[in-house]
Formats: structure tokens, sequence, C-alpha cells
């Protein structure tokens, strides 16, 4: 069986989570952990730990936070399709695909692709009333010595949740000319996601310590957007829930994946207390471009490529690629450890062990 080593800790985990949006310094740097559910097996099965209890998997590595959200509990709104599987709140299809290294659900048969004006502003939004926010306290107690996060990459996320219905060409187009339609839906499905986030925040009753948002922005090497459509359309309605994070006191992150940097200015004037995914080999998103543009301004979490050595190098290579990676971003404190997407299954075991020892044994502050 293999072990974590762990650092020596002086702090809890909310202090710590907390106390790295604050830009102070902290015992050790917060830990995250973000996988595939293949590899996650693995990973599992390597630590010891029976049927892939990912709690426990988050004990043995460090993880410093975990995730509340009020489950969707009201009536079917989306139709059922042969092997597909349908998601409960968005509508999107998925099909099981598999591949050498294991398998994926991915997106397909895009309901709102070509559709109607007048069908794509109506398209089915659940009720916030039909969400069990009863729930939230049994999970903030499971929970109580972790910081407390609610929301997640899947929000509002625009242009990757509008893509999942209606396909990344028409969403994209949509958007640039500002349908009417797309908008209208658009906002019915903000509102609806606000409502649900704002009732949850209600009922933790001051015990969310962050808020998770997520909007990718950028390809590998160039925005997905422009900056003036960015200002339009996405601005604004992003405000919203930062303007609800700061009615209750409480950070914001947000997931941005691909070439990202270039709108982080306008998510420092707008509150944005941290920014999420960073991956290194994408377009002024290195660990050292980040930390000379936006260092003492934003907290960062990420840069730990699930693209690079972890996947295709020995374990020693992930050693070397954490230490190196830590060196840069623990200059001036602010920095959540974690992979830069959910590691994939082609990732080896050994690998993500040896990512986690090193994190332990490096990212320590002196």
């Amino acid at each position: 069986m293999t072990k974590i080593i762990k650092a020596k800790e002086t702090m809890t985990a909310k202090e710590r989570v907390l106390k790295t949006f604050a830009l102070e310094k902290t015992d050790r740097v917060t830990i995250g952990y973000d996988t595939n559910d293949g590899v996650h097996m693995r990973v599992a099965k390597a630590l010891g730990i029976p049927n892939g209890n990912r709690e426990q998997v988050n004990q043995a590595l460090g993880v410093d936070y975990r995730g509340v959200g009020a489950p969707y509990t009201g009536p079917s709104l989306f139709k059922e399709l042969p092997d597909r599987r349908v998601n409960e709140i968005e509508g999107c299809y998925m099909r099981w695909i598999e591949h050498q290294t294991g398998g994926y659900w991915d997106f397909c048969d895009f309901p709102l692709k070509d559709a109607e004006p007048e069908i794509i502003a109506n398209y089915p939004v659940p009720d916030p009333d039909n969400f069990d926010y009863s729930r939230i306290a049994d999970q903030l107690e499971q929970h109580k010595d972790k910081a407390i996060y609610t929301g997640g990459a899947g929000t509002p996320d625009i242009i990757n949740s509008t893509g999942r219905i209606m396909g990344m060409e028409d969403v994209l187009v949509n958007l640039m000319v500002e349908d009417e339609a797309t908008l209208h839906f658009l906002d019915r499905r903000i509102d609806m996601q606000l409502s649900v986030m704002e009732r949850t925040l209600a009922a933790a009753k001051g015990k969310i310590d962050f808020i998770w948002l997520g909007e990718d922005l950028g390809t590998q090497h160039s925005p997905m957007i422009s900056l003036d459509l960015f200002r339009r359309v996405f601005r604004p309605r992003h405000q919203k829930f930062i303007d609800l994070a700061n009615a209750y006191k409480i950070p914001v992150i947000i997931h941005t994946c691909g070439s990202s940097s270039w709108a982080y200015e306008d998510f420092i004037e707008m509150g944005v207390r941290g920014v999420d995914t960073l991956q290194p080999e994408a377009a002024n998103m290195s660990p050292k471009y980040l930390k000379e543009h936006f260092g003492g301004r934003l907290c960062f979490r990420g840069c730990v490529s699930t693209a690079g050595p972890l996947a295709y190098g020995s374990a020693e290579d992930t050693v070397k690629d954490v230490k190196d990676t830590l060196e840069i971003m623990m200059d001036g404190y602010g920095y959540h450890f974690a992979p830069t997407h959910a590691i994939q299954d082609n990732t080896p075991t050994e690998n993500v062990i040896a990512m986690y020892n090193a994190v332990h044994e490096f990212g320590v502050y002196r």
C-alpha cells in the first residue's frame, strides 16, 4: 500500500484557505484534487482505500476544501433517449465513448442546434423551488473541519454550458451577434443559478467560505472571444454572482481554461479574488507570467499541467515539475496547489502519488 507523507500542519484547512485568498502566509499551500473516475479508482486502490471512497482519498491527500450544494428534486424536464445520459439541470445529452485508457461521457445530439428562436428562448430551466436546501446543513456537518465552497466550474459557464445543448459554433455566433432568444435563455438560466446560490448561502448560515465560478475563455493559443464581447455580454452577468458573494463577504475564484489571462484585469476590477486551472502551456499562462503580471492582486489555483510530465513523464519528472511550479507560485503567497484540470485516465498512478507527496514535501512555508 502506498502512503502520502503529509507536511506538518499548524493551521486548520479553513484557516489555510482563507489566508491564501487574503495573500497571507500559511503553514503550507492549500491542496486540491481533480481526477477522472478511472484514475481516481487506481489512486484509491494504491492508497488502500476500498470502493474508491472519494472522501477518504481527499483525507489521505490532504485536500483542504469541500463543495456543498442543494440537489435537484423536481420533475424530469428533458426527454430520455436510448443509449444517452441527460443532465437533469442543463438538459444536455451525453454518450459513452471508450478509448485505450478508459472512457468518458461525451456531449452529443445538441437539442438547440439550428433551433427556432422560440424554442431557444423557452428551453426548460429548473425552478429554484425544486432544490432541497435542507440538505446543506448535513453536508456542512460532514465537512466542518474544512473550507467550504458552493458553485463550481459550471456556474455560470455561459459558453460551455450553452454549447453543450446548442453546439459551439451556434453559441459563439449567437453570443457575438447578441441573439435575443439566446440571451433571454441565458438570463433565465442565470437567474435560476443565482437564486439557488443565494438560497444555499442563506441555508448555510455563514459557513460557506468562498464561491466558485467558471467560464472558459481561451484556446491554447489565443482568446476564444474578444474583450469587447466579454465586456458587453459576459461581464455584467458574471458581476451578479460576484455582487452576491460580496453581500456575504466571501471571496470568489473563477475557473478559466486555456489562454485566459487577457481577462484578468477585468476580473480584478469586478472583485474576483482568485483564478483557477491556469494551463501553463497556454499562451500567457505560465507561472512566471502570471506572477509577474497579477501577483499580489490575485491568488492562483492550478498550474500543474495534466498534459505535461504528470501524464507523459516519470515520477521523478513529476516531482521536478511540482517543485519548479511551487518555487514560482509560492513566492508572495496566494497559491492553491492543484492540477490544471481533472487528471486524465492516461496518467500513471505512481505519478499522481508522486505529485501529492511532492507538494507535502516542497509546499511548506518556512
